[in-house]
């Protein structure tokens, strides 16, 4: 039996046992090059599981949405653990992760859930290396499916006024989400004080999800507050939704006062009445892409595109929207073309007005 001592930085002995010098040897060699280049890992931190790690990892993620918490843990449930849960952090490999991920795909997951699955996983990962268990995080790097784009679908201002009329009396709640660009938790949360029918604003500060059959209140999806503009048309409508209530009151809820939810919502009301117009399959979410696209049509530039939708940034805003934007680079084309237009014209015009010097003629010479 061979035995390899080595110390840590901090003087700390640690030892192998081997069959073979050899190993012992080539084992000690290892050590001693992750230790220069300061990459060595005390092997008692590695031997935590993902299971245990991931349960920790999740109850430090203060900072997360409760839907989104919620996500994850349906991940972590369903799809990393039953894999991973046994097996210690040091023994998960690259190809190994390269592998789940085929086999996710291979089975049918959408190539959403695949990608969503491995962030979960590369992130408790990623903490693992800011502890120090880790040197690196082996699920960088690694092949991930392609998610398709869905077609958006964009209403005219006709088609949104039918489903208004079918949609009665919740016919306001579809024209403020088609002219708003609000997301449904903005709308459902929405609250009396904070409708400005003066200035024509609404103040989305408070967003609203359900978990677990719970409607629970907190910031908007960006945690952002944002001013939204109330179109003139809207403001008679909205003073009469919210004539009687509370300040602090909703200003739109269920029949029986309660939170408005998404899925009670579209199943009593939004997709028949969508289908009855030929508008099969609608979604509310796709009122806030109607937004959008009327917005553009009447000349709204991508940045107030984005503050009304309360996007993070205008990039992502052109990431989402990029084809509606088209239009502008015509409108670009053509102004140079009168640009351009105009200033041959003004070269034309100013053509020979210059002192002529070519005219200038050598000249006799005199003598006196």
């Amino acid at each position: 039996m061979a035995r390899a001592r080595y110390r840590d930085a901090s003087g700390k002995e640690y030892a192998g046992y081997f069959d073979r010098k050899v190993d012992a040897d080539r084992w000690l060699a290892s050590v001693k090059t992750a230790l220069a280049r300061g990459e060595w890992v005390d092997p008692a931190l590695t031997r935590v599981t993902v299971g245990d790690w991931a349960a920790r990892w999740l109850d430090n993620q203060v900072q997360l949405k409760p839907s989104t918490r919620q996500r994850y843990a349906s991940l972590l449930r369903m799809q990393v653990l039953p894999v991973w849960g046994r097996v210690p952090l040091s023994a998960v490999t690259h190809a190994d992760v390269g592998e789940w991920v085929r086999r996710m795909t291979e089975a049918g997951l959408a190539p959403s859930t695949v990608r969503q699955a491995h962030r979960v996983f590369s992130l408790l990962l990623a903490l693992a290396v800011r502890d120090g268990r880790l040197t690196r995080n082996v699920a960088t790097g690694v092949r991930l499916p392609r998610v398709g784009r869905a077609e958006k679908v964009f209403l005219t201002h006709t088609q949104v006024g039918e489903l208004a009329a079918a949609a009665e009396p919740h016919g306001l709640i579809v024209r403020v989400l088609a002219y708003t660009g609000l997301r449904w938790g903005e709308l459902a949360a929405l609250r009396v004080r904070r409708v400005d029918l003066v200035r024509r604003r609404l103040l989305v500060a408070e967003s609203v999800t359900e978990v677990n059959g719970r409607a629970i209140f907190g910031t908007p999806k960006t945690h952002h507050r944002r001013s939204v503009p109330l179109p003139r048309f809207l403001v008679e409508p909205m003073a009469a939704q919210v004539a009687g209530r509370a300040r602090d009151e909703l200003v739109f809820t269920s029949p029986g006062g309660e939170v408005l939810r998404n899925n009670n919502f579209r199943r009593r009301v939004f997709d028949r009445d969508a289908a009855s117009i030929g508008l099969a399959g609608l979604t509310p979410h796709e009122l806030r892409h109607t937004a959008a696209s009327l917005a553009v049509a009447e000349g709204a530039n991508v940045k107030a595109v984005q503050r009304m939708l309360g996007h993070a940034s205008a990039a992502m805003t052109l990431d989402v929207y990029a084809n509606l934007f088209e239009d502008d680079l015509d409108q670009v084309a053509d102004r140079l073309d009168r640009a351009a237009a105009r200033a041959a014209a003004d070269s034309v015009r100013t053509d020979g007005v210059g002192p002529d010097l070519d005219a200038v003629h050598p000249g006799r010479r005199h003598h006196g």
